[in-house]
């Protein structure tokens, strides 16, 4: 994807910065999508602005990698689709260091995909991870560290 930013995150921003004048910043916040494929990250964005999608994870590996700062509770995201068109505002409401095998059900319905099990979270993002983490040359793990986050949607 471009790093030309669509101008519908500056619309949405622009609308819910008229109706939430609490909101003090008027600094456009990170906008971006989930997944590594178009199908799923617009699956994602859709079920974000349905509320069902409620959490997120990462490898800690891809952040390192690639210098990104961590999320911290508080931090307003703009999510888009896969074209970079903005559909919803997040808001992250907590932030743990879990390894791959210590994420459990609750965690998987809050990610609110596929039937919500653990099995079917284990199967997809151990398919995404082993597809991200070859970028790097790593592998993925039952002990690596993800970035567990979760999120709520506070305007779609």
């Amino acid at each position: 994807m471009s790093n030309k930013i669509h101008p519908s995150v500056n619309k949405i921003w622009n609308a819910f910065t008229r109706e939430n004048k609490n909101q003090l910043s008027s600094t456009i916040p990170t906008s971006w999508y989930f997944c590594d494929n178009e199908k799923d990250a617009n699956e994602c964005a859709d079920l974000v602005m349905k509320k069902i999608k409620q959490a997120t994870c990462s490898s800690l590996i891809s952040f390192e990698k690639e210098n990104e700062p961590l999320p911290k509770v508080g931090d307003i995201d703009i999510i888009t689709n896969w074209n970079g068109e903005a559909l919803a505002i997040i808001e992250t409401t907590e932030v743990t260091l879990i390894t791959y095998h210590q994420i459990d059900e609750s965690f998987a319905i809050a990610e609110g995909e596929g039937d919500k099990s653990l099995a079917y979270w284990k199967k997809v993002h151990w398919d995404f991870f082993k597809r991200e983490l070859a970028e790097f040359g790593e592998s993925p793990s039952e002990g690596m560290m993800l970035i567990a986050q979760k999120f709520k949607t506070i305007y779609s």
